[in-house]
């Protein structure tokens, strides 16, 4: 889902990989090794673990899987190639986190950042926030097809009313993330609401209207949390609201007219525009329109008294690839006005490299099959065939840290089980979306997960709980499997169902 690039064709079409079959404690070698390293990274190094020493741990982990390997005959350049081809799926991504990163820099500098916080302190108040930000989101995402787009646009805006609100930072990171996925979930112009379908043998609009039986009671249950947090939450910040107005006010020219840009932006992911020419000419337009709005800002960046064509490019060039902090009188403005550019990401972008190094290698090993044919072979029932999907999902999306090979493996493990069942393929594709695309961006090593907390600037820790949508989603599948509500059947099964 990400803005997330389109799954490339030759990842929808692979095979999975066979070597000598491992046994199931060979395979889970370094899937415990990896949980047993990660735990006691975490331990001694706090929220600092994803600042390098994760990343270590995580090529660690490939390294036990190789061990695996090599004893199990499996060649290094099999291994090898299995990594450099998941690597090489990342490329879109990564490349859109870099935009994501420029962009951030000039709607910083331009003041577009800062004018949604400036005029969303003015209409969203404490009360309704949370529950705002989950239909805000999901509006945009159903729109856009990407939960990444939407958390790097409006998500980082959300993210900096709701700080200046001083209403928790994983409440409002997890209401973003609730209402991106439920958007990108329900959209078709969404790459992984295309993928499940096309792993179990469905079609698109099936898929989406089979979807709406588990996904629209779960974000009902998730809006009525966040309006209860609502009026439970203590916004210290909304009695000093005048103050950082003022602040605001003092520090950017905040007008109506900078909100062009983003609907730029979105108008051109409607318009199915690449996501990465989209955020180029955001990051561009919000150059030009900081030259136009802001000219003092970017001069002082530019290391120069006034705007000059030199101080201006070096300005604009700044705010594009490396921090940038825009001073003012209130401390925590300071703070908010901040951004790392292109070089912020960089720690996000090792992250994934590295998780797709122990991914690959899983692959390549054989070890990704063999857990998932264990977790198949434990589905006496059709509600373990559901809890087998789920639990497969999940642990793809721990072990390979992908979303996508947390639906493409499954897909194809599970596609023939459903079919002999007599269940409909709607039953395979929706149980791929609850539980390995939502549940994704709650791994800290996935894709995912590293990209919203790189974007957001909140940790997945803080966020966990928050992120309601997300981990009920999986639960909320399980019981209808369990109280057989919604279980489509084939019209002519090739098996009778248990």
């Amino acid at each position: 889902m990400p803005n997330k690039e389109k799954k490339p064709k030759y990842r929808q079409n692979e095979t999975i990989i066979e070597n000598r079959e491992l046994n199931i404690w060979e395979a889970m070698i370094p899937v415990f090794a990896l949980v047993g390293m990660l735990a006691y990274n975490v331990y001694v190094f706090g929220d600092d673990a994803l600042s390098g020493s994760n990343q270590f741990i995580l090529l660690l982990g490939g390294a036990v899987a190789a061990i695996v390997g090599f004893f199990n005959k499996v060649s290094y350049k099999q291994m090898i190639a299995e990594v450099a081809e998941n690597v090489r799926s990342t490329t879109g991504a990564l490349l859109i986190l870099l935009m994501v990163g420029a962009l951030s820099g000039t709607w910083l500098v331009s003041g577009i950042i800062p004018a949604m916080i400036y005029y969303g302190l003015q209409i969203l108040n404490p009360t309704i926030f949370l529950a705002a930000c989950v239909v805000i989101c999901a509006i945009i995402s159903i729109a856009t097809g990407s939960s990444w787009t939407t958390a790097a646009t409006v998500g980082i805006a959300l993210i900096g009313i709701g700080e200046a609100l001083g209403i928790s930072l994983g409440m409002t990171a997890g209401a973003v993330l609730s209402g991106a996925y439920f958007g990108d979930k329900m959209s078709p112009l969404s790459d992984t609401t295309n993928l499940a379908p096309a792993m179990a043998g469905g079609d698109l609009f099936s898929h989406i209207r089979y979807m709406t039986y588990t996904t629209v009671p779960t974000i009902s249950i998730t809006l009525l949390v966040f309006i209860i947090l609502g009026f439970t939450v203590d916004a210290s910040g909304v009695t000093d609201t005048d103050t950082i107005l003022a602040n605001i006010d003092a520090a950017f020219n905040i007008n109506g007219w900078l909100f062009l840009v983003p609907v730029v932006v979105i108008f051109l992911i409607v318009k199915k525009a690449p996501p990465l020419m989209a955020l180029l000419i955001g990051t561009l337009l919000g150059g030009v329109f900081a030259l136009i709005f802001q000219p003092d800002v970017i001069a002082t960046l530019g290391g120069s008294p006034s705007l000059t064509f030199e101080s201006g490019y070096k300005g604009i060039l700044n705010a594009i690839t490396v921090d940038t902090n825009i001073a003012t009188s209130d401390p925590a403005l300071n703070d908010l006005f901040s951004s790392g550019g292109m070089a912020g990401m960089l720690g996000t972008i090792w992250l994934i490299v590295c998780a797709m190094v122990f991914g690959g290698i899983m692959d390549g090993i054989g070890a990704l099959e063999r857990i998932t044919q264990s977790l198949l072979s434990m589905a006496k029932t059709t509600f373990g065939l559901f809890a087998s999907t789920v639990g497969s999902c999940l642990a793809l999306n721990v072990t390979a840290s992908d979303q996508y090979l947390a639906l493409v493996v499954p897909g194809k493990m599970f596609a023939k089980a459903y079919n002999d069942r007599g269940l409909a393929p709607e039953n395979l594709s929706r149980t791929l979306e609850d539980s390995g695309t939502v549940t994704s961006v709650l791994v800290p090593w996935n894709t995912c997960g590293a990209y919203h907390s790189g974007v957001l600037g909140v940790g997945v820790g803080e966020y966990f709980l928050y992120a309601i949508f997300n981990w009920l989603s999986p639960f909320m599948t399980l019981l209808f499997a369990a109280l057989k509500i919604k279980i489509k059947q084939l019209a002519t099964p090739s098996a009778s169902t248990v």
